[in-house]
Protein backbone atom coordinates (compact mmCIF):
# COMPACT_ATOMS: atom_id res chain seq x y z
CA UNK A 1 0.00 0.00 0.00
CA UNK A 2 1.45 3.51 -0.88
CA UNK A 3 2.11 6.27 1.89
CA UNK A 4 -0.29 8.25 0.66
CA UNK A 5 -3.18 5.40 0.56
CA UNK A 6 -2.05 4.27 4.16
CA UNK A 7 -2.07 7.85 5.80
CA UNK A 8 -5.22 8.28 4.29
CA UNK A 9 -6.72 4.69 5.84
CA UNK A 10 -5.03 5.37 8.82
CA UNK A 11 -6.55 9.19 9.18
CA UNK A 12 -10.13 7.88 8.47
CA UNK A 13 -9.89 5.51 10.84
CA UNK A 14 -8.43 7.75 13.60
CA UNK A 15 -11.10 10.42 12.79
CA UNK A 16 -14.14 7.74 12.81
CA UNK A 17 -12.97 5.88 16.21
CA UNK A 18 -12.17 9.84 17.40
CA UNK A 19 -15.67 11.54 16.12
CA UNK A 20 -17.00 12.05 19.98
CA UNK A 21 -13.80 13.73 20.36
CA UNK A 22 -14.55 15.51 17.66
CA UNK A 23 -18.12 17.08 18.57
CA UNK A 24 -16.42 18.30 22.01
CA UNK A 25 -13.91 20.13 20.14
CA UNK A 26 -10.47 18.57 21.44
CA UNK A 27 -8.44 17.32 18.44
CA UNK A 28 -6.46 14.50 17.79
CA UNK A 29 -2.64 14.32 17.00
CA UNK A 30 -1.34 11.87 14.68
CA UNK A 31 2.40 10.99 13.76
CA UNK A 32 2.92 11.12 10.25
CA UNK A 33 6.54 10.17 8.87
CA UNK A 34 5.45 10.12 4.77
CA UNK A 35 7.13 13.74 4.45
CA UNK A 36 11.01 13.08 2.71
CA UNK A 37 13.64 15.30 2.42
CA UNK A 38 15.31 15.33 -0.93
CA UNK A 39 17.98 12.58 -0.12
CA UNK A 40 14.89 10.40 0.71
CA UNK A 41 15.22 10.60 4.93
CA UNK A 42 12.09 10.88 7.03
CA UNK A 43 10.63 14.35 8.42
CA UNK A 44 8.00 13.47 10.83
CA UNK A 45 5.51 15.71 11.87
CA UNK A 46 2.93 16.23 14.46
CA UNK A 47 -0.58 16.63 12.38
CA UNK A 48 -4.15 17.63 13.53
CA UNK A 49 -6.37 17.29 11.27
CA UNK A 50 -9.33 19.32 10.05
CA UNK A 51 -13.00 18.12 10.93
CA UNK A 52 -13.63 18.12 7.24
CA UNK A 53 -11.28 16.37 4.72
CA UNK A 54 -9.54 17.19 2.13
CA UNK A 55 -8.28 20.24 4.54
CA UNK A 56 -8.66 23.57 2.33
CA UNK A 57 -5.46 25.08 4.75
CA UNK A 58 -2.81 24.15 6.39
CA UNK A 59 -0.51 25.73 8.94
CA UNK A 60 2.69 24.41 9.62
CA UNK A 61 3.88 26.16 13.07
CA UNK A 62 7.20 26.70 14.42
CA UNK A 63 8.28 27.06 18.38
CA UNK A 64 10.02 29.67 19.88
CA UNK A 65 12.59 29.46 22.13
CA UNK A 66 15.45 26.28 21.44
CA UNK A 67 11.90 25.28 19.29
CA UNK A 68 12.92 21.42 19.63
CA UNK A 69 9.78 19.60 19.93
CA UNK A 70 11.73 16.09 20.99
CA UNK A 71 8.90 14.32 18.66
CA UNK A 72 8.74 10.72 19.02
CA UNK A 73 5.96 8.04 18.68
CA UNK A 74 4.42 6.03 21.47
CA UNK A 75 3.94 2.44 20.95
CA UNK A 76 0.19 3.02 20.44
CA UNK A 77 1.48 5.26 16.83
CA UNK A 78 0.32 8.47 18.59
CA UNK A 79 2.90 10.99 18.55
CA UNK A 80 4.92 12.23 21.94
CA UNK A 81 6.25 15.83 21.55
CA UNK A 82 7.41 18.62 23.80
CA UNK A 83 6.71 22.43 24.15
CA UNK A 84 3.10 22.09 23.91
CA UNK A 85 2.92 25.33 26.60
CA UNK A 86 4.11 27.35 23.64
CA UNK A 87 1.56 29.62 22.31
CA UNK A 88 2.11 27.83 19.17
CA UNK A 89 1.64 24.61 19.71
CA UNK A 90 -0.98 24.74 23.01
CA UNK A 91 -3.76 26.51 20.09
CA UNK A 92 -3.35 23.68 18.09
CA UNK A 93 -6.56 22.29 18.43
CA UNK A 94 -7.89 26.20 18.26
CA UNK A 95 -6.45 26.73 14.51
CA UNK A 96 -7.75 23.25 13.68
CA UNK A 97 -11.01 23.82 12.22
CA UNK A 98 -13.92 22.28 9.56
CA UNK A 99 -11.17 23.60 6.73
CA UNK A 100 -7.33 24.08 8.77
CA UNK A 101 -5.38 21.70 9.14
CA UNK A 102 -2.19 21.88 11.31
CA UNK A 103 1.50 20.35 11.04
CA UNK A 104 3.83 21.20 13.96
CA UNK A 105 7.71 20.94 13.22
CA UNK A 106 10.94 22.01 15.34
CA UNK A 107 12.57 25.06 14.34
CA UNK A 108 15.35 25.26 11.87
CA UNK A 109 16.30 27.06 8.47
CA UNK A 110 16.50 24.02 6.21
CA UNK A 111 14.50 24.72 3.22
CA UNK A 112 14.90 21.04 2.15
CA UNK A 113 13.14 20.23 5.43
CA UNK A 114 10.39 22.47 4.97
CA UNK A 115 9.68 22.10 1.21
CA UNK A 116 9.35 18.18 1.98
CA UNK A 117 6.58 18.85 4.41
CA UNK A 118 4.77 20.98 1.96
CA UNK A 119 5.21 18.36 -0.90
CA UNK A 120 3.81 16.18 1.34
CA UNK A 121 1.16 17.97 2.45
CA UNK A 122 0.23 18.73 -1.37
CA UNK A 123 0.32 15.37 -2.01
CA UNK A 124 -2.73 14.64 0.33
CA UNK A 125 -4.46 17.96 0.16
CA UNK A 126 -3.58 19.58 -3.62
CA UNK A 127 -5.65 22.12 -3.09
CA UNK A 128 -4.87 23.54 0.65
CA UNK A 129 -3.08 26.99 1.12
CA UNK A 130 -0.39 26.01 3.14
CA UNK A 131 0.67 28.44 5.74
CA UNK A 132 3.60 28.89 8.10
CA UNK A 133 3.86 30.43 11.49
CA UNK A 134 6.07 31.52 13.80
CA UNK A 135 6.64 32.77 16.98
CA UNK A 136 8.85 34.86 19.01
CA UNK A 137 12.60 33.47 18.45
CA UNK A 138 11.27 31.21 15.14
CA UNK A 139 10.86 34.70 13.28
CA UNK A 140 14.54 33.46 12.01
CA UNK A 141 13.39 30.73 9.96
CA UNK A 142 10.44 32.16 8.74
CA UNK A 143 11.94 35.42 7.16
CA UNK A 144 14.52 33.01 5.58
CA UNK A 145 11.89 30.90 4.03
CA UNK A 146 9.70 34.20 2.84
CA UNK A 147 13.12 35.66 1.41
CA UNK A 148 13.44 32.18 -0.14
CA UNK A 149 10.83 30.91 -0.84
CA UNK A 150 8.54 33.38 -2.42
CA UNK A 151 5.72 31.58 -3.92
CA UNK A 152 5.99 28.21 -2.78
CA UNK A 153 3.80 29.17 0.09
CA UNK A 154 0.46 31.06 0.58
CA UNK A 155 2.19 33.19 3.27
CA UNK A 156 3.98 33.41 6.50
CA UNK A 157 2.63 34.21 10.30
CA UNK A 158 5.22 36.18 12.68
CA UNK A 159 3.65 36.26 16.37
CA UNK A 160 5.63 37.57 18.76
CA UNK A 161 7.95 38.12 16.64
CA UNK A 162 11.96 39.04 17.65
CA UNK A 163 11.97 42.83 16.93
CA UNK A 164 15.60 43.13 15.23
CA UNK A 165 14.80 40.61 12.09
CA UNK A 166 12.06 43.31 10.93
CA UNK A 167 14.19 45.85 9.88
CA UNK A 168 14.91 43.54 6.73
CA UNK A 169 11.89 42.34 5.82
CA UNK A 170 10.35 44.14 2.94
CA UNK A 171 6.84 42.64 2.65
CA UNK A 172 6.16 44.75 -0.65
CA UNK A 173 6.22 42.77 -4.12
CA UNK A 174 5.91 39.79 -2.71
CA UNK A 175 3.72 36.39 -4.36
CA UNK A 176 3.30 35.21 -0.50
CA UNK A 177 1.33 36.91 2.34
CA UNK A 178 2.50 38.41 5.50
CA UNK A 179 0.80 38.68 8.67
CA UNK A 180 2.16 40.27 12.13
CA UNK A 181 0.58 39.88 15.12
CA UNK A 182 1.83 41.33 18.52
CA UNK A 183 0.82 42.06 21.78
CA UNK A 184 0.36 46.23 22.77
CA UNK A 185 1.82 45.12 26.50
CA UNK A 186 4.22 42.28 25.66
CA UNK A 187 6.67 42.42 28.62
CA UNK A 188 9.40 40.87 26.81
CA UNK A 189 10.83 44.00 25.67
CA UNK A 190 14.50 43.88 25.49
CA UNK A 191 13.45 41.55 22.44
CA UNK A 192 10.12 41.26 20.86
CA UNK A 193 9.26 44.98 20.92
CA UNK A 194 5.78 46.11 19.76
CA UNK A 195 7.29 49.29 18.70
CA UNK A 196 9.20 47.07 15.51
CA UNK A 197 6.30 45.49 14.46
CA UNK A 198 4.06 48.33 14.35
CA UNK A 199 7.34 50.41 12.31
CA UNK A 200 7.28 47.38 9.67
CA UNK A 201 3.57 47.82 9.49
CA UNK A 202 4.25 51.23 8.38
CA UNK A 203 7.10 51.40 6.18
CA UNK A 204 5.98 48.07 4.26
CA UNK A 205 1.82 48.14 4.62
CA UNK A 206 2.32 44.65 6.11
CA UNK A 207 -0.79 43.50 7.51
CA UNK A 208 -0.53 44.34 11.30
CA UNK A 209 -3.03 43.11 14.25
CA UNK A 210 -2.37 44.69 17.54
CA UNK A 211 -3.75 43.07 20.26
CA UNK A 212 -5.01 43.52 24.34
CA UNK A 213 -5.87 41.75 27.16
CA UNK A 214 -5.07 38.17 28.49
CA UNK A 215 -3.14 37.19 31.50
CA UNK A 216 0.44 38.07 32.21
CA UNK A 217 2.20 36.07 34.66
CA UNK A 218 5.58 34.80 35.13
CA UNK A 219 8.63 35.07 32.46
CA UNK A 220 7.98 38.02 30.09
CA UNK A 221 9.48 36.45 27.73
CA UNK A 222 7.67 33.11 27.88
CA UNK A 223 4.29 31.90 26.86
CA UNK A 224 2.41 32.26 29.96
CA UNK A 225 2.00 35.84 30.00
CA UNK A 226 1.16 38.53 26.71
CA UNK A 227 3.98 37.35 24.67
CA UNK A 228 2.17 34.14 24.50
CA UNK A 229 -1.53 35.72 24.07
CA UNK A 230 -2.30 33.89 27.70
CA UNK A 231 -5.93 34.40 28.03
CA UNK A 232 -7.00 35.90 24.82
CA UNK A 233 -5.59 32.36 22.83
CA UNK A 234 -9.32 32.15 20.95
CA UNK A 235 -9.23 36.15 19.96
CA UNK A 236 -5.90 35.70 18.56
CA UNK A 237 -6.40 32.64 16.67
CA UNK A 238 -9.93 34.15 15.24
CA UNK A 239 -8.01 36.82 13.61
CA UNK A 240 -5.42 34.68 11.79
CA UNK A 241 -7.44 32.16 10.60
CA UNK A 242 -9.78 35.47 9.26
CA UNK A 243 -6.87 37.29 7.70
CA UNK A 244 -6.01 33.29 6.10
CA UNK A 245 -9.18 32.61 4.63
CA UNK A 246 -9.03 35.96 2.92
CA UNK A 247 -7.17 34.39 0.46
Amino acid sequence: MSNLKTFWVSLILTLCCNSLLFAQSDKVDLYVDTARYSDGDEIPYVFVPSATLPSKYALIVMLGGHGTIGLKKNADGTPFFSGKGNFLARTRGIFSDGDVAVVVIDRGRSLDRMRGVIADLRAKFPAAKIYVADTSMSITETIYMAENMDGEVAGFIHTSSVGSNWRGLDTRNRKNRNLIVTHKYDGCKCITQTSSSIENSERYGTPLFVVEGGIDEGDPCQASGHHGYRGIEQEVVDKIKAWMKQS
